[in-house]
This record gives C-alpha cells, structure tokens and sequence, in this order.
C-alpha cells in the first residue's frame, strides 16, 4: 500500500514494514511516529480512518489508544515527584486523608505504579455514567479493603490505577490528571494527545474496528473480566455499545489508566519530550528520575494466576521484556494498549516511538512487534 508522511534517510526500513501491515496483516488505518535525538525522523500513516464513510486517516488523526494512557499518568506523576510535590513512597493518604482505611494506610504511590496496592477492582459498582463523573469511584476506593497485604503481590490494576494515581495529582495540583496533563505539558508542546478528549475532537478522531476472531473475556465471576470491564460497566471487548470505546461519553470523560486519545506523533513527542527534550526544550524528566522509574518493581506470574508472560514493570511504566514487548534495552520505558497501540522511549539511544493503530487485533498482533524490529535495526545498526 501507499502512505503518506516521510522517513529520514537510514529510516526506510520503518517505511517498508508500515506498508507491509497494510499489505499483509490487515491493517485499516495506522500511523507511526518516530523521534531521535529530539527530532523527528519518521511520520507515516494511511489507510482508512472510519470504515463507514471510507474517511481517510490524516497526518493528525488522533485514536483511542486504551492503556498507553497508563504511561501518560506516569510521566504526570514523575513529573510531579522531580519537582517534589508527590513523594513516590510516602503513604498516599499524606496527600489524600480519606485514603487511610480498611487496610490501606501505608499503600505508597510506587505500590500503585507497579500493580502492587492489592486494589485491582473495587467491590462497589458504580454505574457507568457513574464512573464518567469521577468521585465516585474515588469514593469506592476509598472504602475498598486490598485483596492482599499491600506490596506483597501484583495484579494488573487495569482501570483502578488511574484513578488512584488520579486522585493523588488531583489533591496537589486541584487539576484532574488530564486538565494538569495539558496544562503542565501537552499545551506548552502541542501535543495531539488527551484523557478526556474536548467535545470538538470527538468528529475527527479514528474510529475503532475489531479484527475477525479477536478473543473475548472470561466469565463474568473471573477477576480478569471485573478488571477489563469495571465490573460489567465496560464492554470489553466491544466498541459499539453506548458504554464501548468509540462513545463519545467514554472518549470525553476522564478514563485516566485506559482512555487516553492521541496520534501517533504526539505519543512520540511525549516519549522525546522525557528521553531528550523537544524543539530545543531540556528533557521533561532528568536522566535520574528515569533511572528511578527503570528499577524492575513487577515481574513474573500475579495474584489472580496469570502465568508469567514475561511482562516487566518499573514504577508505572512496562520496560523491555524482550519475549513480549521489545524495545531497545535497558534504558527503555513505555506502555502498550489493548488492540495494537505502542508507545516508548529511551534516553540511551535518545527515541520517541508511537504506533497507532485503529483495527483492534488480539494477543500476538504482529503489527507493533515489526515496526518495534524496525526502528531496532535502524537505531542500534
């Protein structure tokens, strides 16, 4: 297939294998952006950006990009910490009073950035217009009792981590964490990039298809399903219900941990922002902060009994796991999100990367993992 954009010279193999996913594994519309040393390098995308009115993805068309938001919050809070208005291992409660019972008095921060607080669901079920609104689930979480003694396992905190991490920026900054993402970063660097994405956005944005045989949940009494769906709130996977991933309620509201909006090249522009800086601008986090976030928190099989896949995780970010997420190496930190959607960088190697796709593929999805190949022969040699 033919795209749009460009990639620099020494960068044409990202280009290569952009069009062979169109070619050869169904992609619909995509783009994928790339950063070294500060600049960009690499901006590609093509395809369809809605399937029903044959609409074209555009050099700015921004998606649903599910729990690369994860790494949104992180930086937000990392920001936050660099400037010493969160301690990342002080209890929570220090900032957030009502925080402190039923077991929960010495969750730290860190706990919750590497799954750790034992609070991957909450027992009350608010409703999904409910959970739209924000306080009240931060009031469920407030009362919720840890399903294990805090920092002694993991489980992947798959919406809960938002709102919790959420709640700590919204005491110290008086920001949701999405309005103190713009107003903190993403403004100041023109980010395409949102959680909780403005009204007028909502016509523009690419809309989310699922591939054929994309696996479902299990039962509806499985920890695993309570995770992906906030108890039955959410329809996962499912894109068309009024509580699926194309709803303008969902895509409008602030979904912290899972409902990020952005493209491609403003995900990347994050990562460059944190890795090198951007447009002459010093790098968002120091090359210190970073080392913090890199030290391995999380590995290995989880509480509910998922067997260990490989997945690694520093302090809110996913690190290099080579048999499932590769990236560069050790000095890479990231987030990947459900159906496809990459996005990382590395101040080794100086890199922003961002892959966004629309056509939601399931476990295996060999899209990401041959752009990631890609930018590693191109980067490392």
């Amino acid at each position: 297939m033919k795209h749009n954009g460009w990639a620099d010279e020494g960068f044409g193999p990202v280009a290569d294998e952009f069009s062979r996913n169109f070619d050869e594994f169904g992609e619909l519309g995509a783009a994928v952006s790339l950063f070294v040393g500060g600049r960009k390098v690499v901006d590609l995308w093509g395809g369809i950006a809605d399937e029903r009115d044959g609409r074209a993805w555009e050099a700015d068309t921004a998606a649903p990009v599910f729990s690369t938001a994860k790494g949104i919050v992180t930086v937000c809070a990392l920001l936050l910490a660099q400037e010493g208005r969160l301690d990342l291992d002080a209890p929570m409660a220090s900032y957030w009073p009502e925080f402190a019972q039923r077991g929960k008095e010495g969750i730290t921060l860190r706990m919750v950035l590497a799954h750790r607080a034992g609070l991957p669901v909450i027992d009350l079920t608010p409703t999904f217009a409910e959970i739209m609104q924000w306080d009240p689930v931060v009031r469920a979480l407030e009362v919720q009792e840890p399903y294990w003694e805090p920092g002694t396992a993991h489980e992947y905190h798959g919406h809960t981590l938002g709102w919790l991490v959420g709640e700590a920026i919204r005491r110290v900054t008086g920001h949701t964490p999405g309005a103190y993402f713009r107003k903190a970063i993403a403004d100041d660097l023109g980010l395409r990039t949102w959680i909780g994405v403005p009204q007028e956005e909502v016509p523009r944005l690419a809309r989310l298809t699922e591939a054929e045989g994309r696996p479902g949940l299990p039962g509806t009494d499985s920890i695993f399903y309570r995770i992906l769906t906030m108890n039955g709130e959410f329809v996962f996977p499912g894109i068309d219900d009024p509580r699926g991933w194309n709803s303008p309620a969902m895509l409008t509201a602030e979904v912290p941990a899972t409902g990020a909006v952005s493209s491609a090249s403003g995900l990347a522009a994050l990562y460059a922002a944190v890795a090198t800086g951007v447009d002459g601008r010093p790098r968002l986090l120091s090359r210190e902060t970073v080392t913090d976030a890199l030290q391995e928190q999380t590995a290995g099989a989880s509480w509910g009994g998922l067997p260990d896949m490989g997945a690694r995780w520093g302090t809110g970010f996913k690190l290099d796991a080579p048999g499932l997420l590769p990236m560069l190496g050790a000095r890479s930190f990231g987030h990947d999100g459900s159906g496809g959607p990459v996005a990382f960088g590395d101040d080794e190697f100086g890199v922003g990367f961002a892959y966004v796709p629309n056509r939601m593929i399931g476990y295996g999805d060999p899209r990401a993992e041959r752009l990631l190949a890609a930018v590693r022969g191109c980067v490392k040699g």
